[in-house]
């Protein structure tokens, strides 16, 4: 994320007026969310929090500004550009992807057309999520994924929000750029959610790398098919594999001879095996790496609402000068192992 005004400017009147004040490190915001008639909420730090009238981060909503129909319906307006009939096709799949990679969360009542949904209507949740890069968080990571036989089919394994996102979008940068112990390869990446790249009107708001070619709010398994039949990718990165087809097109990809880079939710490799559609990637030992992602249990201080007398300087995302108090929290993107095919633990 750039800056403050990159992202408020997507908003309302009175909830840019909200955001302008409010005294929180938009580098570490990760959700803003409207409901109607619901108080206005953000994400920060890995921890939630209510804005006020006058922008103040609170822990309990009784002071939090009640988000209004209108400001919902004016914040569609404007990332719509008042034509929101344009972005139909985008819009009924739950999300719109604005400019500079952030997504935006929709929903609603959906309109359905047969058994499929052709668009939705009556809008009353947004939840705009924000697309942080961590330009070098994959540099421990990428030397345990290649040796001097070439990159390794290497699945990341992470739960919600837990960075793998993040982690995939840095390995892939480094993959394709290339390094000093690895040269630059050709990267395919299927963005089916457009959160890897960040892609806007087809080219990607984030860095991922010289070499890498993107299909962009595809469907994964046809989207690698596509890649592997035009762009002759040496690596397939795809997000959040899980679906039957996803799996015979990864199948397809390593006859072609495609490293494969994706991710998947869990919490380690045994909860992998355990899920039918996995188990038998799991047993061939088709990926060469399991890089097993969690929470990192950390003590911060967090800010009530009640200004102190004294100021102070940034602390985890919200301005000193409240009064502090310790928590303690987990907080997402640590990289707990890194495993070979059959498990063994590498670091």
């Amino acid at each position: 994320m750039k800056d403050k005004n990159e992202i408020i400017h997507f908003f309302s009147r009175h909830i840019r007026e909200i955001l302008e004040q409010a005294e929180v490190d938009f580098e570490q915001l990760q959700e803003i969310r409207l409901r109607a008639y619901k108080p206005f909420l953000i994400r920060l730090g890995g921890e939630e929090y209510f804005l006020s009238k006058q922008g103040e981060a609170l822990k309990e909503p009784d002071r939090a500004w009640t988000v209004t129909p209108k400001e919902i319906r004016e914040t569609m307006e404007l990332v719509g550009k008042y034509s929101l009939y344009a972005y139909e096709d985008e819009l009924k799949q739950g999300y719109l992807t604005l400019q500079g990679g952030h997504r935006l969360g929709v929903s609603g009542k959906a309109v359905l057309e047969g058994d499929k949904v052709k668009s939705i209507r009556y809008i009353s949740c947004l939840n705009l999520r924000l697309s942080h890069e961590i330009i070098g968080c994959g540099d421990k990571v990428l030397p345990f994924l290649h040796d001097e036989t070439g990159l390794k089919h290497t699945l990341i394994i992470s739960p919600p929000r837990g960075g793998k996102t993040t982690l995939l979008r840095d390995l892939v940068r480094q993959i394709s750029n290339g390094t000093k112990a690895l040269r630059g390869h050709t990267v395919g990446v299927v963005d089916e959610r457009s959160e890897i790249c960040g892609c806007f009107q087809g080219i990607p708001a984030n860095d991922v790398g010289l070499r890498t070619d993107v299909m962009d709010a595809c469907p994964k398994a046809e989207g690698m098919m596509m890649l592997i039949r035009s762009m002759a990718p040496e690596v397939l990165a795809v997000d959040e594999i899980g679906r039957e087809e996803d799996i015979r097109a990864m199948e397809t990809a390593l006859f072609c001879g495609c490293r494969l880079l994706a991710t998947v939710h869990g919490s380690s490799l045994d909860d992998i095996r355990s899920k039918p559609l996995l188990q038998r990637l799991a047993e061939e030992q088709i990926f060469e790496r399991y890089v097993i992602m969690g929470f990192a249990g950390q003590r911060r201080r967090i800010s009530k609402s009640r200004k102190s007398s004294e100021s102070g300087e940034a602390d985890n995302g919200i301005r000193t000068g409240m009064i502090q108090e310790e928590s303690y929290e987990a907080r997402p993107g640590m990289v707990r192992q890194i495993l070979d095919e059959r498990g063994r633990v590498l670091c």
